[in-house]
């Protein structure tokens, strides 16, 4: 059997700088500031290849466009690249109303898989929502869809918030 070797090369900026910045703004503040380059984004997105395409109070969205490199062996995206995608968009719906030296961590996260993803299915979008927040925790969900509004995985997430003392 031939293999067919594919290489992918990509840069990422250092995350120590973004990590200095997020105690510095509020959480939009702090998001907006790399949808502007003013920060770097987390070298994750980097990684797989994912782009913010909206930050508003309360909503996140990110897309990304299957590729090879985010395949399980049996040829459709990786259920990890499907979770990495959703948790970014509940993370950042969240992180997007917190105050100024307030930040979060996830406590649990659920994904439901409803439909296989390949390079076919084409571009994806995760938008996450604040289900309820109170003082300590948050319930967030987030959807990933398909360019004709297909739904392909849902998930939900808890996420304790912490505040600087």
């Amino acid at each position: 059997m031939q293999m067919n070797t594919r290489n992918r090369t990509y840069n990422w900026e250092d995350p120590a700088l973004l990590a200095s910045q997020a105690n510095q703004l509020n959480g939009l503040e702090f998001l907006e500031k790399m949808i502007k380059a003013e920060l770097p984004f987390p070298p994750l997105l980097h990684t797989l290849d994912f782009k913010v395409s909206a930050i508003h109070p309360g909503r996140a969205e990110f897309t990304f466009q299957p590729q090879e490199f985010h395949f399980n062996p049996l040829g459709s995206v990786h259920g990890g690249v499907i979770t990495a995608v959703l948790d970014s968009a509940m993370g950042c719906t969240l992180h997007s109303v917190l105050p100024l030296g307030t930040g979060y961590t996830t406590i649990d996260i659920k994904v439901n898989f409803l439909k296989s993803i390949n390079i076919k299915t084409g571009l994806m979008k995760a938008t996450g929502a604040i289900i309820n927040q109170g003082n300590r925790t948050a319930l967030l969900e987030a959807r990933l869809i398909d360019g004709n509004g297909k739904l392909y995985a849902f998930a939900t997430s808890t996420c304790m918030i912490l505040k600087s003392e």
